[in-house]
C-alpha cells in the first residue's frame, strides 16, 4: 500500500509517497503561505497533490484543531486564517477522487513515532512538541485520546505558574509562555540581543557564550515543571519531546535530570525520549492513518 501524506504547517508545506516500511519517495516542501488563509492553502495543496501518481489514498497533517469525524478543521488561530470550518477531507477527495484522512500535526507526529520512530515499543504515551508555542498528544492502547470533544491534550495551555505572575500583564500564565522555544528566546535577548532562535541560541552556547547558561537552566527547569506534572497525573511508560529545539541529545538527557528530580520516586521508571524522526514525523504519521490498518 502506497499513500501520498501531506504536512501543512504555517510555514512549509511537505509531501511525499509512504510505503508500508516508512520510506518517503518524491520528497517535496513549498511555502505554505498561509497569511493568503485557509482556502487559498488547501488549492494550493491539491494543486501540487494531482502532480502525484501510483498511491492509493492521501493522509493529511495539518496545524490547527481536526474534528476526524467530519474531516474538517474545529479551529485554527491567525496563522492560517479562514480556515476554520474548512471540510479539507472532502474538497480534497472531491478532486482527487482517492481516499483521505486528516489529523491535527502533533498527533499525527505522535503517530509517525508510534508507527515508524521513538515510539514503538510502548503502547500508551505523551508526545510534546516544543517550537513557537507546546502542542501535545495522549496514546492510550496505541491509539489517539481526544477527549469529550477532539481537543485533549493542549498540554501548552495548562497552567505552571500562579495567576498573580502575569495577570498585571493582561497574559495567562501558560506552560508555553514559559517553556516554549519563543520563551527560551524571549528570555535570551535580555542578556544578549544577538539571540534571535533556539538554532542560534544553542550556535551561541557553543561558541562560549557563558552569559546565555542560566537561561538555558531556568528554562530546562520550565519544561522539567511541566513534564513532572504530567508524568504525575497520567503515569505513562514514556514522553516523547520533539520539535527542532529538542534534537540535540544532551539537552534531552538535562531535561530528563531535571524532571526525575521533581518527580515521587514510584514514577522514576518513566523514559523521556527524543523524538526520531525530525520533520518527517508529520508525513509518516499522516501515512499511518492508512497504513497502520493494514499492518
Amino acid at each position: 500500500m502506497k499513500i501520498l501524506a501531506a504536512d501543512i504547517g504555517g510555514t512549509t508545506t511537505k509531501m511525499a509517497i509512504c510505503n508500508e516500511t516508512g520510506e518517503l519517495e518524491q520528497f517535496r516542501e513549498y511555502d505554505t503561505e498561509s497569511v493568503k488563509g485557509g482556502p487559498y492553502v488547501i488549492e494550493k495543496l491539491i494543486t501540487q497533490l494531482a502532480e502525484y501518481e501510483g498511491y492509493d489514498a492521501i493522509g493529511i497533517s495539518t496545524a490547527g484543531q481536526v474534528d476526524i469525524e467530519q474531516g474538517s478543521i474545529r479551529y485554527a488561530n491567525e496563522n492560517i486564517p479562514n480556515y476554520t470550518g474548512m471540510r479539507v477531507e472532502q474538497l480534497v477527495s472531491d478532486k482527487l477522487c482517492k481516499p483521505v484522512k486528516i489529523e491535527n500535526d502533533v498527533n499525527a507526529a505522535a503517530l509517525g513515532e508510534m508507527q515508524f520512530g521513538a515510539a514503538k515499543p510502548y503502547h500508551d504515551f505523551l508526545c510534546l512538541t516544543f517550537g513557537t508555542g507546546i502542542g501535545g498528544a495522549i496514546v492510550l492502547n496505541r491509539s489517539i485520546y481526544r477527549g469529550a470533544n477532539g481537543s485533549a491534550a493542549e498540554f501548552g495551555h495548562m497552567f505552571t505558574h500562579p495567576l498573580r505572575d502575569q495577570q498585571e500583564l493582561g497574559r495567562l500564565p501558560y506552560y508555553e509562555r514559559y517553556a516554549s522555544t519563543t520563551a527560551l528566546v524571549a528570555e535570551a535577548l535580555k542578556v544578549n540581543s544577538s539571540c534571535n532562535s533556539g538554532r542560534n541560541f544553542f550556535q551561541m552556547l557553543k561558541n562560549g557564550h557563558a552569559e546565555l547558561e542560566p537561561v538555558l537552566v531556568q528554562w530546562i527547569e520550565e519544561v522539567a515543571a511541566g513534564l513532572a506534572s504530567l508524568i504525575h497525573i497520567f503515569n505513562p511508560p514514556a514522553i516523547i519531546v520533539g520539535g527542532g529545539v529538542m534534537e540535540q541529545d544532551e539537552l534531552v538527557k538535562l531535561v530528563e535530570a531535571e524532571t526525575k528530580k521533581l518527580i515521587m520516586s514510584s514514577f522514576a521508571n518513566v523514559a523521556i525520549k527524543k523524538a526520531s524522526l525530525g520533520n518527517k514525523a508529520g508525513l509518516l504519521g499522516a501515512a499511518s492513518l492508512f497504513i497502520r490498518q493494514s499492518c
